[in-house]
């Protein structure tokens, strides 16, 4: 036979669940309370980090405009010490050059420095040039002589006649100098049927070989 409830039956069990309830709510409560202190200290490491890598941020950029102006000032330099090379070989190249080319059975009667001619649109300089009755040389002077300063050069030759017509019946031979030629550019410069002069001790002298045959435009 099924046991009756009682009054104190069912009061017994009130209070138990009510006992489950509260603790359950405390439990919740104890909970809640360690997330938000816990979402509390990440949040306030969080911001501490952020604070952190604002501040590195800052001083990178800092660092970064410190570097930029340094790159900007050791272009510069280094644009100014190029032209003072440039100036410093053609005042070697220019002088030497009356007995460089007279060597090779080219006499020299005229050196000129920094020549320059103009067409409706265009222009030539040319850094030396050396002429006598029968010959034009035409030097191209450079601090670092690169590859792509002999095409140019040649360039420059095949259109020389055009700008100064007063040599048009001249023989036209080029000629390049510098004080740091690039690995294999003399030879190529030489390939081309060019004189290629170096720095050689005070002065420059010329790199060709006795059986070098000069190119003429």
């Amino acid at each position: 036979m099924p046991s009756v409830l009682t009054v104190d039956d069912v009061w017994k069990m009130f209070q138990e669940t009510n006992r489950l309830f509260q603790e359950s709510q405390q439990n919740w409560e104890l909970r809640s309370q360690e997330s938000q202190q816990k979402w509390e200290l990440r949040s306030k490491e969080a911001d501490k980090k952020m604070q952190e890598l604002t501040a590195s941020q800052k001083e990178t950029d800092r660092q970064m405009q410190i570097t930029d102006k340094k790159i900007k000032e050791v272009s510069t330099l280094v644009g100014n010490l190029g032209s003072r090379w440039g100036d410093f070989i053609e005042g070697i190249v220019a002088p030497a050059s009356t007995t460089l080319f007279a060597e090779w059975g080219i006499p020299v009667h005229k050196v000129t420095r920094n020549v320059k001619a103009y067409l409706p649109g265009k222009e030539m300089e040319i850094d030396v040039l050396v002429v006598n009755t029968t010959a034009i040389v035409l030097v191209e002077v450079k601090s670092r002589l690169q590859y792509e300063h002999i095409q140019e050069h040649v360039d420059k030759l095949k259109e020389f006649k055009e700008f100064f017509p007063e040599y048009a019946n001249r023989q036209v031979i080029g000629a390049v100098a510098g004080i740091v030629i690039d690995e294999h550019v003399d030879r190529h410069a030489m390939k081309q049927g060019m004189f290629v002069i170096v720095q050689s001790g005070d002065g420059v002298k010329l790199a060709n070989g006795l059986g070098f045959v000069p190119k003429s435009w």
